[in-house]
């Protein structure tokens, strides 16, 4: 691992160390560029799918240029807890892997823990803060926390942050840090309303894009028409049919998930929930169990699926599916994961048709099926009515197109045409038959 790809943005001897510790070799796409971008100070904006390596393309040149220095020097931010957590995590590990647990102090700012006691280890500023919004800015308003001397301030998952509201609260931790701070602002989408606040903080930023995999090699996206039937009882089916390491069942909402999961284990399944609504508590204690293997299926909303990383995810089901093309994109890209196989089974109602027909423009490609007698069967498009009809009419067209017009109008002249017509049909059906 001494030769690792890393080794081309010339990095320090410690840096190299820490990257052989953590078994990497070949920057991922976002890395490539992002890493010789932080490391020359530059702000950056890059957007990117969730698993695509983004917290190592941030954490790599901010652990690069950490010096002992006795102040706050990065600021890392993300809106959910759980997301924290998992970043302070990699923090420390970092920290491990450098042999700088004496010299390098990093802490985790969040809510749902012991304020008190959050205070009283916060008397030595650390180097490196790892927070949710809410509970920085409590910090920074009592002054228990300075991030003034700050050199770099990241905002993980800003879409995601827009939506919960807390990008009023990144504004005031802002207004609190030097105005020519490096600012990191990583997004799965960039919303029109999030512009506002890139234009007053960014200054010329790095704008960053890695595209999303709309259809990764080794997955499958199967459509499932609910018609009449309820999502949980299609899903408890298709449970016989398929054997999930783990599954992500996605809803579009904590009322309807909380609703499939009492469903789904009434029907005998072990079914784990995830969404915004639940405590803290509840929360740590359901991850901590999903690490454990103890559940074969997930039911979740978005926000909570974005907020967390799950492992192992063989397939991913959308009892309802999302509104927007995006979420779609970042849901199925739970699975199909380094090189691993996934498969996306999704249930549909005719008004989904119009999201369907934009993914499939995007070059996703689906297989339509239905459970008959507990066994998947492959079933007609749901625009091969559509596709049958314009075949026909364009066959119709080219036949028109072969006909003769009479010089002379004599009569019965249209019937002729109409005779010659038919014929041309018919010679062109069965060409394209032949082929």
């Amino acid at each position: 691992m001494k030769n690792h790809l890393f080794k081309q943005y010339q990095l320090k001897e410690s840096m190299d160390h820490i990257i052989d510790q953590l078994g990497f070799y070949e920057p991922t796409p976002i890395q490539a560029k992002v890493i010789p971008e932080a490391l020359k100070g530059n702000s950056i904006i890059g957007q990117s799918e969730t698993g695509s390596g983004k917290t190592h393309a941030f954490l790599i040149p901010l652990f690069n240029n950490l010096t002992d220095d006795n102040h706050t020097q990065v600021v890392l931010t993300a809106p959910t807890r759980e997301l924290a957590i998992q970043i302070y995590d990699e923090v420390k590990k970092m920290i491990n892997y450098a042999d700088k647990e004496t010299e390098w102090r990093a802490k985790l700012l969040i809510g749902g823990t012991d304020k008190k006691r959050m205070v009283d280890k916060l008397k030595e500023p650390p180097h490196i803060i790892v927070a949710t919004p809410g509970r920085l800015l409590d910090l920074i308003q009592e002054e228990v926390v300075d991030i003034f001397q700050a050199s770099t301030f990241v905002i993980d998952e800003t879409d995601l942050m827009l939506e919960l509201g807390l990008i009023e609260e990144i504004d005031r931790i802002l207004m609190r840090a030097d105005s020519s701070i490096q600012i990191m602002v990583f997004s799965a989408t960039i919303p029109e309303k999030l512009q506002p606040f890139l234009k007053k903080y960014l200054h010329a930023p790095k704008f960053i894009q890695i595209h999303d995999r709309l259809a990764p090699e080794k997955m499958e996206h199967r459509m499932v028409a609910l018609k009449h039937r309820e999502p949980a009882q299609v899903i408890w089916q298709i449970s016989k049919l398929i054997q999930p390491y783990l599954a992500i069942i996605f809803t579009n909402g904590k009322d309807r998930a909380d609703e499939l999961a009492a469903s789904l284990q009434e029907k005998g399944l072990d079914v784990g929930l995830i969404h915004g609504g639940l405590s803290q508590r509840e929360r740590k204690r359901v991850l901590k169990e999903i690490q454990q293997l103890k559940y074969q299926y997930i039911v979740a909303t978005d926000l909570a699926a974005r907020g967390i990383d799950i492992k192992g995810v063989s397939h991913v089901i959308n009892a309802e599916l999302p509104k927007e093309e995006s979420f779609y994109i970042h849901r199925v890209g739970r699975t199909a994961r380094a090189g691993m196989e996934g498969t996306a089974i999704n249930l549909y109602r005719e008004d989904d048709l119009g999201l369907i027909q934009k993914l499939e423009k995007k070059g996703i490609q689906y297989t339509f099926y239905d459970i008959v007698k507990g066994e998947w069967q492959e079933t007609k498009a749901w625009n091969a009515r559509q596709t049958r009809k314009k075949q026909e009419n364009e066959v119709e067209k080219k036949a028109w197109q072969q006909v003769r017009k009479p010089n002379k109008v004599k009569p019965g002249y249209k019937k002729k045409m109409k005779q010659q017509q038919k014929k041309a049909k018919r010679k062109i059906q069965r060409n394209q038959f032949k082929k």
